[in-house]
């Protein structure tokens, strides 16, 4: 059962089949370039949307969508596929939707959910060096760079985020 999570302007839910068309949208934009895309088709994108939808089932957690008024408008929550060094909390908001403190807002719940409910007493952001926006993010959120830990790809800058007793002071 994937927990539903509300913010005074957002609910974020578990990931359904109806939302995998802004899903594919946004990886074949170039708005998607520090995800991995732009794909070419959406075969990589389909891919990538079954991960998330088989993620919460493999470990019991994963990335919710983001609705806003009933309609998707991102996925925001955790991703920590076989082989990633850490535990991550990461945010893809579609591009028509940025720039509203919607991916702040959710990234809160969702860390709350993550230390709390959870268990996690840790979390990482792996953002690429080029994505400001994400970076700003970060930085609002009480993230810090971690030069010394792993990271999962070279582009990529490692976000520590306050732990769960500096989140609740």
């Amino acid at each position: 059962m994937i927990p539903v999570l509300h913010t005074e302007r957002l609910t974020l839910r578990g990931p359904e089949a109806r939302d995998y068309s802004a899903f594919r949208d946004f990886f074949l934009s170039d708005r998607s370039q520090y995800t991995g895309g732009p794909y070419e088709d959406a075969k990589k994108a389909w891919l990538l949307f079954a991960a998330e939808l088989g993620h919460w089932q493999l470990r019991g957690f994963g990335m919710w969508t983001v609705e806003l008024e009933g309609d998707p408008i991102g996925l925001v929550g955790c991703w920590y596929p076989d082989q990633w060094p850490e535990r991550e909390i990461g945010w893809l908001i579609w591009e028509e939707h940025e720039g509203k403190g919607y991916a702040y807002d959710a990234a809160l719940a969702a860390r709350a959910q993550c230390y709390g409910p959870f268990g996690w007493d840790t979390a990482v952001s792996y953002i690429h060096r080029d994505n400001a926006r994400s970076i700003a993010l970060a930085e609002r959120l009480g993230c810090t760079i971690d030069n010394a830990a792993q990271h999962p790809n070279p582009d990529a800058l490692v976000f520590r985020h306050p732990s769960p007793s500096e989140v609740a002071a």
